[in-house]
């Protein structure tokens, strides 16, 4: 029996809050921002309205909906298990949580050797 590590998961909040952004825009995706204006963090759109790149990597799916993150910048984070949260405060400028008074927060802890080991054996998707 193989067992399936998650590269990203979510609190209860931010399960309930996609939930409402979901019934409210319809089908969602997240890429997590690597910086810049909205700093790093967990952009969330409609389906399809964010253009992957042949180089963004599918990291799993929150309630069904597809977590995505640049490659590169997974390079620096593929040892990390990403923990989406929601707080008070504001969205980043593109993304759906802004102007609802919370936000998306990215969390993360290191994966243990024991993990590293079996995510070794998990492939990665490129979008």
């Amino acid at each position: 029996m193989t067992t399936s590590i998650d590269r990203v998961c979510a609190t209860p909040a931010a399960l309930a809050f996609i939930g409402e952004l979901r019934d409210r825009h319809g089908p969602l995706m997240f890429f997590q921002s690597g910086g810049c204006c909205d700093g790093s963090a967990p952009m969330c759109f409609q389906a399809g309205e964010f253009n992957l790149s042949d180089s963004d990597v599918y990291l799993g799916n929150l309630d069904g909906t597809p977590f995505y993150m640049g490659l590169e910048q997974f390079g620096y984070w593929e040892h990390t298990q990403l923990l989406i949260d929601v707080v008070e405060g504001n969205g980043g400028m593109f993304s759906l949580d802004n102007g609802t008074g919370r936000r998306f927060l990215t969390r993360s802890r290191l994966f243990t050797d024991e993990e590293c080991a079996l995510l070794r054996e998990q492939p990665l998707h490129q979008r």
